[in-house]
């Protein structure tokens, strides 16, 4: 083989592995089509998100989901005794919050009240703190332990999202009043 059929043969091997890929019935709308319509599911990011866990029990069940089998192993992690992993049984809740345009504009409050099924109407406050300077971060609230043996279960909860003196967001649970 000469150089110049050499040449030649590379040049045809290039140009077959660069040619696009052609797919029957498939034309520039439909791709077009495909990507706005997944573009239209990435909306904004919500300002204040909360996540719930419940953690009833200690033992582990076969057929429990690899995710919660998880979750309760994570909560557990470090519990030896069974006292301690009693005190350990409640419910967790996880606010995740977003607030990246107030960022500088003073303090982040984090407020979590809720009410238990054997404290009657009374309302329960928890709240944390984050800097002015932070535009998102996550936090988690418990009912566990005595709280959660002597108090009940949480029956009904809101989570409010603060910046300064400003309301930014707010969630509850459908109970609330």
């Amino acid at each position: 083989m000469t150089g110049h059929e050499k040449q030649r043969e590379i040049s045809y091997a290039l140009n077959r592995a660069t040619a696009p890929v052609k797919f029957p019935g498939v034309n520039l709308c439909h791709i077009l089509l495909a990507v706005l319509l997944l573009g239209a599911c990435a909306g904004p990011r919500q300002s204040l998100a909360v996540k719930q866990f419940q953690l009833r029990d200690l033992e582990s069940k076969g057929s429990d989901q690899p995710m919660a089998r998880m979750e309760k192993e994570r909560r557990l992690h470090g519990a030896v005794s069974w006292a301690e992993q009693r005190n350990r049984l409640g419910q967790y809740y996880t606010l995740l919050w977003n607030d990246p345009d107030g960022a500088g504009q003073g303090d982040v409050e984090l407020i979590f009240q809720y009410q238990q099924g054997g404290s009657a109407s009374l309302v329960k406050q928890m709240t944390k703190n984050f800097p002015s300077s932070a535009a998102e971060g996550a936090a988690e609230f418990a009912v566990i332990g005595d709280d959660y043996f002597k108090g009940g279960k949480v029956l009904t909860w809101k989570a409010t999202l603060r910046r300064g003196k400003r309301e930014i967001a707010s969630r509850q649970s459908y109970l609330w009043r």
